[in-house]
């Protein structure tokens, strides 16, 4: 495990601090740039790390953004998840509080349904952008290149045509990938 000098620590946390308040759409939808910034920018983390850091959360029991601190971690422990956890829940906690408050009792306005509105296609393209970066080092690999299409074309498909919650094919697709088939 790694450990950072205080003014790196601190560039963390101030990194994701800004992160919180581009996060339409959670944390997740700011994936890329933190890829960007561990593996390309920083270096303390490689593809594969990065990508099983996210799964590994993702996969576990909680709220979506636990990611986030198991990326601070990899990078600097403890002081890394800390650093990284306060920085993107601060703003947009303190943020979503103060908008929704005020938000409640103008929801009728044109101004806030012109607002949500547009948050949608943002957010959609947001969370597209990460499922890309995520599924980029598997469909970049010829050997899992065709499972890992089939399984993206599959889950879009099932999504689209039914009600099935998305953790079902998330169990789905561990199988098959536990079993080789993906």
């Amino acid at each position: 495990m790694n450990t950072l000098p205080a003014g790196e620590l601190l560039e963390l946390f101030l990194h994701f601090l800004t992160l919180s308040l581009l996060s339409i759409g959670g944390a997740m939808s700011t994936a890329p740039e933190m890829h960007r910034y561990f593996v390309t920018e920083r270096g303390w983390l490689g593809d594969a790390d990065f990508t099983t850091a996210v799964a590994l959360a993702q996969a576990a029991p909680g709220p979506n953004v636990l990611f986030v601190p198991v990326l601070g971690f990899q990078a600097a422990g403890l002081p890394g998840a800390a650093a990284a956890l306060v920085g993107i829940l601060l703003p947009s906690t303190l943020l979503s509080l103060g908008v929704s408050r005020w938000g409640a009792s103008r929801r009728d306005t044109a101004l806030v349904r012109a607002f949500t509105a547009g948050l949608a296609p943002i957010t959609v393209g947001l969370v597209f952008a990460t499922g890309w970066l995520l599924a980029l080092p598997f469909v970049g690999d010829p050997a899992h290149r065709n499972g890992t299409l089939v399984l993206i074309a599959l889950t879009a498909l099932v999504t689209l045509r039914t009600k099935l919650a998305p953790i079902w094919m998330i169990a789905a697709g561990a199988v098959l990938g536990a079993a080789g088939l993906a």
